[in-house]
């Protein structure tokens, strides 16, 4: 009698933002997989942009890849997304991998969600509120979405894109990293809660990434009209923390495929743990717990490595 072979059953996966740097390679790499074992929901704001996905693949993958239309920000959107799933429920959601962009000024668009770089002086609330509505917002209204299903199976996993921003305070980033440790506070509340369920959280925190970030980021040009209102000392300070910022991608970015790394990791972990930093820190700021003792000495460090020694006013006793 003849043998035949029992077909491996496939884990479904969700990711976000799959149009350009880690969420297009993620998505690539479980979709490309030999053992086909994947079945990958790769979901973007403008699906018009997901030819170079598929050029990457050679082609359309139909048991492996399947191009859905996604905007976080946007609940219908949402809801659409899930109904074109035909009652699939992903084991694995991948989130916080975002191409949405934001009218507001100064945004900045990265694989760790939206930014904002400039003096929180020039922030308006109209920009503030955009960075939190994708990074936070967004993200939770999408694990909203799929939990429930999760929670059925009890079996699952999420892994959220953080950063090292929503670890310790970054200058000038002051909205970006608010909102990331946020979302830090969010998911390690969820993981407590899903621990009885079977469902693992992961926090994935990257720092620089050589993605298209520095080339695409919007943020505020030092010696545009916008910052003339500022006071001289800080549009100093801002000057020098934009040269530092592009010296340290130069220096230190990883290349995407490292990180990919992490997350692959991490999907085919039994038990992954809550945080994983794909970044090795800049020394004095790894020796350093942004709580602990009581913060000075981080705030300390963190000003003499961007901006140098002796920078500060004494500190008064």
């Amino acid at each position: 009698m003849e043998r035949t072979s029992v077909p491996m059953e496939k884990t479904t996966v969700l990711i976000t933002g799959c149009s350009s740097g880690i969420g297009l390679g993620l998505a690539v790499r479980l979709a490309a997989d030999a053992t086909r074992r994947f079945k990958v929901f790769a979901t973007m704001r403008d699906l018009a942009k997901g030819e170079q996905l598929l050029e990457r693949l050679g082609g359309r993958c139909p048991d492996t890849l399947e191009l859905l239309q996604l905007d976080v920000t946007d609940p219908h959107s949402l809801a659409a997304a899930v109904r074109c799933m035909r009652g699939q429920h992903p084991d694995v959601l991948v989130l916080g991998l975002c191409d949405t962009c934001s009218p507001a000024p100064y945004p900045t668009v990265c694989n760790a969600g939206v930014g904002l770089m400039a003096p929180l002086e020039m922030c308006s609330e109209q920009a503030m509120r955009a960075v939190f509505e994708v990074n936070v917002f967004g993200t939770a209204r999408t694990i909203q979405a799929f939990l429930p299903a999760m929670k059925r199976r009890r079996a699952g996993r999420i892994l959220v894109s953080s950063s090292i921003g929503g670890l310790q305070g970054v200058p000038f980033n002051a909205v970006y990293c608010a909102s990331k440790f946020a979302l830090e506070g969010l998911c390690e509340s969820l993981a407590i809660v899903l621990r009885p369920f079977n469902i693992h959280m992961t926090l994935v925190e990257c720092g620089p990434v050589h993605t298209a970030f520095m080339d695409n980021a919007r943020r505020a040009d030092p010696e545009g009209h916008e910052l003339r209102a500022l006071d001289a000392e800080t549009q100093q300070l801002y000057r020098r923390y934009l040269q530092h910022c592009a010296q340290l991608f130069l220096d230190a970015a990883q290349e995407v495929d490292e990180v990919l790394q992490v997350f692959l990791e991490a999907i085919a972990a039994p038990r992954p743990p809550l945080r994983c930093i794909t970044a090795r820190l800049p020394a004095p700021l790894a020796r350093l717990r942004p709580g602990g003792p009581d913060g000075a000495d981080y705030v300390r460090a963190m000003h003499d490595f961007v901006f140098g020694p002796g920078e500060a006013a004494e500190e008064q006793p």
